[in-house]
């Protein structure tokens, strides 16, 4: 029975070199990648690289309570701002329960982000007059041509749209104007609205030709429609960012993950005429997740003159655009007047649809009102000289490491640097492929995380290093040491890197900002320890193990018996031969 497990364990011993190789070509494989990418070096947070950090308070206004679902609109409403000045990479997020952290690279208009961030949001119903796929550029845009039809975006451009089971499709509208659908299906107890004004008329029945009776500005507005293209986003974060509420624009909107151009009438209703929005799930209609609505008494009439005018039109011109900061967020058909002031949006919405849509149309303004707690600028130079300090520390870390190992293991310090290399490479390869994936910047509490991890991967080599040389002080030879030992240095090193990867995790999920940054990295590098462990230093101990200069116990291979006060080696016994059993005499044998 000896024989076989002898012959596997032999086998299992042999090929080290696949998990060498299995790790050399992942090396080679993500470093590839890199260089292909243009992105060689880890992307640097705001205060390696510079920019400026804004802290704001949040207030209660107008009855809002501080809540987490106020906090989230508000971060919400500040990304589309910050992302519309064309800055990628800001950072918008929650600190503790009542600020707002706003990080903003280098190179970006500093002082009118500052402006836009805490400033009240601008929401506006406006009458669609045209709209198309971004890109399409026909030579006589008209309502008429317009491929939108009824479908009005989604907050996240994901959902399938079809019309709402609550209402039937307007016969005059065209087959593609089965979008969201406003109706009145609340059937609110209210006297019918005045009679649709003159200029409501106006603003709604209007043509790309003319948008408005009397603006002076029609050839310019059509001129912009006609070469706007969504797509672009410098394009996009322009669109309909300066325009009055009295007067036509261009705007950008999204939908099934493809953006799309408007023409839109002058403000038939102002957000603030909004009393209430809220999502809710239609369970006798059938028509899923829908977003009620309760208007204030001046915007109930408002919105009952514009649909009813709305509803005369076919697809596009029977659609209103909810539009935020001069973004279309929906755009939704109307196919009857809707009085009383209540209606419901429904559709193919989901549940983060429904609720993010009701949000924004619950806070035309920010939910809660903002100050500047403070405002930091961090200079490249500032950023820089706090890099340079974290590397040098992270060098004196790295070299007092070093010098232990050559000091106490010798020639087993070969194997700790050459991992530790290996760690480096990995490390570092992955953060710079982590910047363009996910958005993954490295800031100083990042660099804390790395020196950290130094004395974490390097506790692992030790641990398996000591087993080595317990069995050796046992009397066994180097390479069934290198065996024997692996057992109990695996065991011990995964449980202790469980327990720093799940402090790691729950540092990075309790936490916010900065810190976040030295979880994370920590996280990385704990699990990048156990690869290199498994796949790198204990193949490579397999192979140095038949090696003569550590197999015969060189005194600089660390592995010398006689300095490891090894017993004598381990002998059997022979028995005498003969058939007689029972004892010997002393003197006789």
């Amino acid at each position: 029975m000896a024989a076989p497990k002898r012959g596997r364990s032999g086998s299992a011993q042999s090929k080290p070199g696949r998990s060498l190789a299995l790790i050399l070509i992942a090396i080679v494989a993500l470093t590839g990648g890199m260089f292909l990418s243009g992105h060689t070096t880890p992307r640097l947070g705001i205060d390696l690289a510079g920019g400026t950090s804004i802290t704001l308070k949040a207030k209660a206004d107008q009855g809002s309570a501080i809540n987490q679902a106020n906090m989230d609109t508000a971060v919400d409403i500040m990304n589309r701002r910050v992302n519309g000045l064309g800055v990628s990479e800001a950072e918008v997020q929650t600190q503790g329960r009542d600020h707002i952290i706003v990080n903003i690279p280098k190179g970006t208009n500093s002082k009118e982000a500052q402006q836009q961030v805490g400033t009240t949001a601008k929401l506006y119903f406006r009458p669609v007059l045209a709209s198309e796929p971004s890109g399409a550029t026909p030579a006589n845009p008209s309502p008429s041509a317009s491929s939108s039809g009824g479908a009005s975006p989604s907050p996240s451009g994901s959902a399938k749209e079809k019309a709402s089971s609550s209402s039937s499709a307007s016969p005059s509208a065209s087959a593609t104007s089965q979008g969201r659908a406003v109706t009145d299906a609340l059937k609110a107890d209210a006297s019918p609205s005045a009679s649709p004004s003159a200029s409501s008329g106006a603003e709604t029945s209007a043509s790309p030709s003319a948008p408005a009776t009397g603006t002076p500005d029609t050839s310019k507005l059509q001129a912009q429609y006609t070469a706007l293209n969504c797509a672009k986003p410098a394009e996009r974060a322009k669109a309909g960012t300066n325009a009055k509420p009295g007067e036509p624009t261009v705007a950008c909107g999204q939908r099934d993950k493809v953006w799309y151009k408007y023409l839109l009438g002058p403000a038939g209703v102002d957000g603030t005429e909004v009393k209430k929005a809220q999502a809710v799930f239609d369970t006798q209609g059938g028509s899923g997740w829908q977003v009620q609505m309760t208007f204030t008494k001046a915007g109930s009439s408002k919105f009952a003159d514009i649909t009813g005018e709305l509803a005369k039109n076919q697809s596009p011109q029977n659609e209103f655009g909810i539009v935020l900061d001069g973004e279309v967020v929906s755009s939704p058909y109307v196919q009857n007047a809707i009085t009383g002031g209540q209606a419901e949006i429904s559709g193919s919405f989901t549940q983060d649809e429904a609720q993010s849509l009701a949000n924004m149309l619950s806070y035309g303004a920010l939910p809660l009102s903002f100050s500047e707690d403070t405002v930091t600028t961090v200079t490249a130079a500032l950023g820089g000289e706090q890099l340079r300090a974290g590397l040098i520390a992270g060098a004196i870390g790295l070299a007092l490491v070093v010098i232990y190992l050559i000091a106490y293991y010798r020639g087993l310090s070969l194997v700790a640097m050459a991992s530790l290399l290996v760690s480096a490479i990995l490390t570092y390869v992955i953060m710079a492929l982590l910047g363009p994936a996910i958005g993954f910047a490295l800031n100083l509490p990042a660099v804390c995380g790395a020196i950290v991890a130094i004395g974490i991967t390097a506790d692992s080599f030790i641990v398996y290093f000591e087993r080595i040389r317990d069995e050796i002080r046992e009397g066994r030879s180097l390479r069934p040491a290198v065996e024997r030992a692996w057992p109990r240095a695996r065991r011990t090193i995964m449980v202790s890197d469980f327990v720093s990867f799940l402090a790691a995790a729950v540092l990075f999920i309790v936490t916010v900002g900065k810190v976040q940054g030295f979880a994370f990295t920590l996280g990385l590098t704990t699990v990048l320890d156990v690869v290199v462990v498994f796949l790198f230093t204990k193949p490579l101990m397999t192979l140095l193990a038949r090696r003569k200069f550590f197999a015969n116990g060189h005194k600089w291979s660390g592995l010398d018996p006689k300095s490891l006060g090894a017993k004598p080696p381990l002998r059997r016994t022979r028995r005498p031969a003969g058939p007689a059993a029972g004892p010997v005499d002393p003197k006789e044998a």
